[in-house]
């Protein structure tokens, strides 16, 4: 796995990952996300290489999401092409260049923050599921024996 993290930033997440996550039991946030693996964030304001950003864990799962947003079109151009870069690579979970999004930060968005709770997660924890497949509400983001799933790639 360390071949594969291009960046200090990608591995101390994906150590996070392999190491830690299954392991944060009680609720815990995570904060200080590195700026590698946050392209929406905002810079941290006081610790280089890090994002305003928190993640909540609870019995080994992540519940929740949430971050400044980053209000500065020219950083944020410049993670948007980093991330078109690693889609071309075959990054699946990488995204595309935004112009959309990157116009209105150019007129001036305000500060803005997001927080993203997963319903489908919080039915995990309290169902005790192992799998989103078996909460899920959407019968066609579920795989049936032989069929293919738009959850395929999770």
């Amino acid at each position: 796995e360390v071949d594969k993290c291009p960046t200090v930033g990608n591995l101390i997440n994906t150590a996070f990952e392999e190491l830690c996550e299954a392991d944060l039991i009680q609720p815990t946030f995570v904060t200080e996300h590195p700026v590698e693996v946050s392209p929406l964030a905002k810079p941290h304001r006081t610790k280089e290489g890090l994002t305003e950003r928190f993640e909540l864990f609870c019995y080994g799962r992540e519940l929740a999401n949430a971050f400044s947003e980053l209000t500065d079109p020219v950083d944020q151009r410049e993670r948007f092409e980093v991330q078109a870069a690693k889609k071309a690579a075959g990054d699946e979970e990488a995204c595309d260049v935004d112009e959309d999004f990157l116009m209105a930060l150019e007129y001036g968005m305000p500060p803005t923050g997001g927080l993203g709770i997963g319903v489908d997660r919080l039915v995990m924890l309290l169902t005790d599921s192992a799998s989103i497949r078996d909460v899920i509400a959407f019968p066609l983001m579920r795989k049936d024996e032989g069929t293919a799933s738009l959850l395929d790639g999770e």
